[in-house]
């Protein structure tokens, strides 16, 4: 049975926004300017509001020394609440620059060493920042895309990161976001080539446009993770039925892991974070144990 997550990105106004962290930049170095909430005070935050799994953005870690991450696995230990995912929301795999793809790499392995230290059982990485460009020789639906190069070269460097995190008790995980996995076709000729490697994160919010319900229903079988973000009308109201047409389609693609409450847009008529995560699980909750 489906169970209730949330991520940081959802209390990033608890939190604090720092700088993201990429492979170019200096590493966190310290509390983050601003914040009403430290990482470390999040799980026992998150269990009194019944919320039981967290999924970690990578630019919320104050710093990745060994002492600090033993810290808040304790933490999360202790509040009883499971590290599902560490998502690192930088490092392009699709890079064209040899020298600067492998930067990237030796980055993202060592988030991945990060995740594996807090006890998270998997790892969001980007499919890849380049889009997937078609000509005559790769249609979008020639049934070919996996011959195209960019994808067998995203699918390659998930691969050999899966095998990485493998060896430490983390799996990959990828997710509908960002140029190369941005359409199902795309995202789903990636994990073919990963040959059951690579899991999957399908995000209600990152598909577009008017074949978006189509597109969701495709992954949802793949999905190990669900980001079920919050989306309001034009007043400013939750779209409960979008919502729920979302949740039906992971319900009928078999989908049974832990479901992300996503709040991240302006906060209406003087709530605050807590309040409008309490909002969305009152809609996710029947899919839920």
């Amino acid at each position: 049975m489906p169970r209730i997550s949330t991520s940081s990105w959802s209390l990033h106004r608890s939190l604090g926004k720092p700088p993201i962290p990429t492979p170019d930049s200096p590493p966190a170095a310290g509390p983050v300017p601003g914040a009403q909430l430290s990482l470390l005070e999040l799980p026992g935050r998150l269990a009194k509001a019944g919320i039981g799994t967290l999924e970690i953005c990578h630019f919320h870690f104050p710093n990745t020394d060994a002492g600090y991450l033993a810290e808040l696995r304790s933490a999360a230990k202790d509040a009883g609440v499971e590290i599902f995912s560490v998502l690192i929301d930088a490092g392009d795999i699709t890079h064209k620059d040899p020298a600067q793809l492998e930067k990237e790499l030796a980055w993202i392995r060592g988030w991945l060493d990060v995740a594996a230290v807090t006890g998270a059982s998997h790892s969001r990485v980007i499919a890849g920042y380049a889009p997937v460009a078609y000509n005559g020789s790769v249609e979008r639906n020639g049934g070919n895309l996996r011959d195209h190069p960019l994808i067998q070269q995203s699918a390659a460097n998930l691969h050999t990161l899966a095998a990485y995190g493998a060896e430490r008790g983390v799996q990959v995980i990828t997710e509908n976001f960002r140029s190369t996995g941005e359409r199902a076709d795309q995202l789903l000729a990636i994990l073919e080539l990963c040959e059951g490697e690579v899991g999957l994160c399908a995000d209600f919010g990152n598909f577009k446009g008017p074949d978006k319900y189509d597109e969701l229903a495709a992954i949802a079988p793949q999905a190990n993770s669900a980001h079920a973000k919050a989306l309001y009308d034009d007043e400013g109201r939750l779209d409960r039925v979008e919502m729920e047409r979302c949740l039906d389609l992971m319900e009928a693609g078999g989908f049974d892991g832990p479901i992300s409450l996503i709040f991240d847009t302006p906060l209406h008529r003087g709530e605050n974070e807590w309040d409008n995560l309490a909002m969305l699980r009152e809609i996710v909750g029947p899919y839920t144990a």
